[in-house]
């Protein structure tokens, strides 16, 4: 099984996500054209040469996705929603050819009120680069589906010309 149940959570529980990810440029340029953000320090090595950084600095909303992505086999693959990001830092830069971690500790957990085949953990992510700096964290509460749920079950599609 990939991914934890509501019921699988506990309280003080960290993660440390068994994936790692390097940035390569075409990554980062890729990304950055795609959300048409035109800061040129993520993009043009002559302009961030100029900069106090000296060369290109990854794009912070591909650092952050990255981050999130990284969490999900263990915080997220079997959420309902998304229900939110608090106090997302930016605590040291990224560049081209890092290589991005992730760990989360599970904060609080609870039975949604509304929806009885789900509960909603509270969790800390931080991103680490190679060297264990913390490049960034949030606090992330996601709604995720109870073992006994449905709405995750038998969607894999049964073969026409029948079983293996």
């Amino acid at each position: 099984m990939i991914g934890r149940y509501y019921e699988d959570f506990t309280v003080g529980d960290v993660y440390q996500h068994p994936l790692g990810r390097t940035i390569s440029e075409a990554d980062n340029t890729m990304f950055t054209l795609l959300t048409m953000n035109t800061n040129q320090l993520h993009f043009n090595a002559h302009y961030a040469a100029k900069t106090p950084a000296g060369k290109i600095v990854v794009n912070s909303g591909f650092t952050v996705a990255i981050v999130l992505g990284l969490s999900v086999i263990d915080v997220s693959q079997h959420a309902v929603l998304n229900l939110g990001w608090e106090e997302i830092k930016l605590t040291h830069p990224v560049y081209v050819g890092d290589t991005l971690y992730a760990e989360s500790k599970v904060l609080d957990k609870r039975e949604s009120g509304s929806r009885p085949y789900a509960g909603i953990v509270t969790c800390f992510t931080r991103g680490l680069n190679q060297d264990g700096d913390d490049v960034m964290s949030w606090r992330r509460s996601v709604m995720v589906y109870k073992r006994d749920a449905p709405h995750d079950k038998d969607h894999f599609p049964i073969a026409k010309n029948g079983p293996l």
